[in-house]
């Protein structure tokens, strides 16, 4: 199933762990952080104990939405210039 996962963590080195962690799980980054992919349902759980884990006691806030495919391939996209 389609994911996109969000977050907002302040402490620079605990956000790059989870931006690791989404990148385990062969998720794309699609904004600095904002990831994107498909995970099982499986796979879903697996990462968001994985990203609790690596959040540890920091403050953020973490969000994984799912989308079936008619839905997400709906969504409009405009990309210009440089992509990482």
């Amino acid at each position: 199933m389609r994911c996109l996962l969000i977050y907002d963590i302040s402490d620079d080195r605990t956000r790059q762990k989870i931006a690791d962690a989404c990148l385990d799980y062969g998720l794309q980054r699609i904004q600095y952080s904002a990831f994107s992919g498909n995970l099982s349902r499986t796979h879903q759980r697996e990462l968001m104990t994985e990203v609790k884990r690596r959040l540890g006691k920091h403050t953020g806030n973490i969000q994984l939405f799912t989308f079936p495919d008619d839905v997400w391939n709906a969504r409009r996209v405009i990309e210009q210039g440089e992509q990482q």
